[in-house]
C-alpha cells in the first residue's frame, strides 16, 4: 500500500500510472471484426458506431454467429435487411450500458479543504457544484462482465470509477490522470485509489513493475531510430498494427478509405488507431499529404510518420520518476540505468525536436526528415515534463508562445491554428492541454511565465463558469471564440459530463482560487476580515 500511494498519489508520477494500463488486441468475432459488425455497421442502424459495439449479447458468441450465419443465408448474398437486422438485435443484445451501475462514492463529502481557498463568491458556489458532479458520473461495473466476459466488449476492472461522461459510460485512460487529480483535490482518496488499482490490475498487481512494463511496451513496440548528425537518436511515436476499421466508427472508417488501394486503406486504418492512441482523435497534427507537407484531410493521416513533442516529453517525465523511484527503494543499479535513458532521450529530443530559433519543440516528420512548423500546445510539452537542458529554454518557450498568435482568443489556448473540422484543432481548446500550459508555465522562476500562467487560468475558468451558467453543465472541450460557448466538429457531438473538465478546473481553482474572479467581484465573507486588517494596518 505505501508504494501504491507514494508511486500513484504524487503529481509527478500519477500520468504514468494511468498510462500503464494497455487492453490486449481485439479479436472478438462480434465486437472486432466479422459479419455482424460489418451488416450493422454498414447498415447505419444507429447514430454512432459505438452504440453497437456498447451492447451486451445475450447469449455466448458462437450461438449469436451459429444464429446470424442462418439468418443470413436466407437472402441474397447473405446481405440481410436493415428491418431483420433490427429484429436479430433486439433478439441477441441488449441496450448499451447495461454492464454498468450507478454508484455514489461513498468518499465524497461537502466540505473540500480547497473551497476554502477560494475568493470569488460565484466561483465558489460553482466550484462546490463542480465537486457535487463526482456522484453523477460514478460507475460500478457488474459481476456479471467477470463470470462470463465473453458476453460484453467491455472490459472488467474490480473498483467503481468516476467516467468522464456522455457517451464515454466506460473508464478511459488518459482522461483519468486529470480526473484523479481532481478527486485528489476533492478528498475523495479512496475513489482515487481504487481507479488506479483498476489499471494495475489490467496489468499485473504490484506498481513500480508495472510502470516498467509499460515502459518498455513503448520502447519496444513504439520506437524508432532517427539518423541526425551522424549519430542515431531513439524516440517514440504512435504505431498501431490493426490494418481493420475501428469497431467504434466502423462506417466512418470504410466511407474514409473508399477509392484507395487496398495497402492504402490498410495504411490508414492503422494510421486512424494510432491518432485514437495519441487521444488527439483526430487532428491536422497528423495530417501528411502527397507531397511531404503537414497539410490534407483527415484521408491524409499518418500517425505513425510523426515523432510527437509531447509522447515524448511525458516519456523522458517517466524515466526521470522511475530512476527516482529506484533511488527511493535503494536499487542505485536501476536509478542509474533510467537516468541513462532519460539522459539519452533528453540529448535526442533536444537534438530532433527542439527548434533553437524558433524557441519551441516541434514534431519531427518520418516522411521529409524534418520538423514541422505548426503552433500546437503540445510544442510547450517539455516545459511541462522539465525535460530541456537549459533555463533559458523554458523562458524561450515563453516568447515563442507569445509570438504564436495563439494568445490572442479570450477564452483559451486552441489546440492549434488550423481550422480542420476535426475536434483537435481551431477553434477547440481541451482541458488537459490547458493545464499542462499553465501547469508548466507556473513553474518557471520569471514573473512574466508565472502571470501568463495566472492570465491563462483566468481565462479558461470563466470559460468554463460561463458555459455552467448557460448550459448547466461541464463540457469536454470549448470553443475558444464564444464566451462559454462549447466546442465542436469530429465524429461525434460534444460530450457534457464531463470528468476531465471538471478536474482542471478544480485544480485551477485550488492554485488561484484567491484571485481568480468570476467577472463582477464578490468576494466571499471568509476572505473580508483578513482584507480588512490588512487595510487597517496599512492606513497605520
Amino acid at each position: 500500500m505505501y508504494n501504491l500511494l507514494v508511486i500513484c498519489f504524487s503529481s509527478v508520477t500519477l500520468f504514468a500510472c494511468v498510462k500503464s494500463a494497455f487492453p490486449p488486441p481485439c479479436d472478438s468475432e462480434i465486437y472486432c471484426t466479422g459479419p455482424i459488425l460489418h451488416q450493422v455497421q454498414t447498415a447505419k442502424l444507429f447514430d454512432d458506431d459505438k452504440y453497437f459495439v456498447d451492447m451486451k449479447l445475450r447469449a455466448a458468441p458462437d450461438v449469436v454467429l451459429s444464429a446470424f450465419h442462418n439468418l443470413s443465408s436466407k437472402f441474397p448474398n447473405n446481405n440481410v435487411p436493415p428491418a431483420d437486422l433490427r429484429e436479430f438485435l433486439n433478439e441477441h443484445f441488449e441496450k448499451p450500458g447495461t454492464e454498468f451501475e450507478s454508484w455514489t462514492p461513498p468518499d465524497w463529502h461537502d466540505k473540500p479543504k480547497f473551497l476554502g481557498g477560494i475568493a470569488d463568491e460565484q466561483l465558489l458556489k460553482w466550484a462546490g457544484e463542480i465537486h457535487n458532479l463526482w456522484k453523477s458520473l460514478g460507475r460500478k461495473i457488474h459481476t456479471g462482465v467477470n463470470d462470463q466476459p465473453e458476453l460484453y466488449s467491455q472490459i472488467y476492472t474490480p473498483n467503481p470509477v468516476v467516467v468522464p461522461g456522455g457517451r464515454f459510460r466506460e473508464l478511459y485512460y488518459w482522461d483519468s490522470y486529470w480526473v484523479i487529480n481532481g478527486l485528489l483535490l476533492s478528498e475523495m482518496t479512496d475513489t482515487a485509489l481504487g481507479m488506479i488499482q483498476n489499471f494495475l490490475y489490467l496489468v499485473n498487481r504490484a506498481a513500480l513493475p508495472v510502470l516498467e512494463k509499460e515502459y518498455q511496451f513503448w520502447m519496444t513496440n513504439r520506437s524508432v531510430a532517427v539518423l541526425l548528425n551522424g549519430t542515431l537518436q531513439v524516440l517514440n511515436r504512435y504505431h498501431v498494427q490493426a490494418d481493420l476499421p475501428r469497431p467504434e466508427s466502423y462506417t466512418d472508417d470504410l466511407e474514409l478509405a473508399e477509392g484507395l488501394t487496398d495497402e492504402l486503406k490498410e495504411q490508414l486504418w492503422m494510421d486512424l488507431k494510432a491518432g485514437a492512441e495519441s487521444g488527439w482523435d483526430f487532428t491536422s497534427r497528423w495530417f501528411i499529404d502527397g507531397d511531404g507537407h503537414n497539410n490534407g484531410t483527415l484521408k491524409e493521416t499518418r500517425t505513425s510518420q510523426i515523432l510527437p513533442v509531447d509522447l515524448n516529453a511525458l516519456l523522458c517525465r517517466n524515466e526521470k520518476t522511475l530512476a527516482s523511484f529506484h533511488r527511493l527503494l535503494g536499487d542505485g543499479d536501476s536509478a542509474a540505468r533510467y537516468d541513462q535513458a532519460a539522459a539519452r532521450r533528453l540529448e535526442a529530443v533536444e537534438l530532433v525536436l527542439w527548434d533553437a530559433e524558433r524557441g519551441a519543440w516541434f514534431d519531427y516528420s518520418l516522411v521529409t526528415h524534418s520538423r514541422h512548423s505548426e503552433f500546437h500546445p503540445s510544442n510547450l510539452a517539455p516545459v511541462w515534463a522539465r525535460c530541456y537542458s537549459r533555463p533559458e529554454m523554458g523562458e524561450q518557450a515563453v516568447q515563442y508562445l507569445r509570438g504564436s498568435g495563439a494568445l490572442q482568443y479570450p477564452n483559451g489556448v486552441p489546440t492549434s491554428l488550423k481550422e480542420s473540422g476535426q475536434q483537435w484543432d481551431y477553434p477547440n481548446a481541451w482541458p488537459p492541454l490547458q493545464h499542462m500550459l499553465i501547469d508548466g508555465l507556473s513553474k518557471l522562476p520569471s514573473k512574466d511565465a508565472q502571470q501568463l500562467a495566472f492570465d491563462l487560468a483566468q481565462r479558461w475558468i470563466k470559460t468554463n463558469w460561463l458555459a455552467y451558467i448557460k448550459y448547466e453543465a461541464m463540457f469536454e472541450k470549448y470553443d475558444v471564440n464564444g464566451d462559454g460557448k462549447p466546442g465542436g466538429g469530429g465524429e461525434y457531438e460534444v460530450q457534457l459530463g464531463f470528468g476531465w473538465t471538471n478536474g482542471v478546473a478544480l485544480q485551477l481553482l485550488d492554485q488561484y482560487g484567491a484571485t481568480l474572479t468570476s467577472g463582477g467581484r464578490h468576494v466571499s465573507s471568509g476572505f473580508l476580515l483578513p482584507l480588512v486588517i490588512a487595510a487597517t494596518l496599512a492606513l497605520q
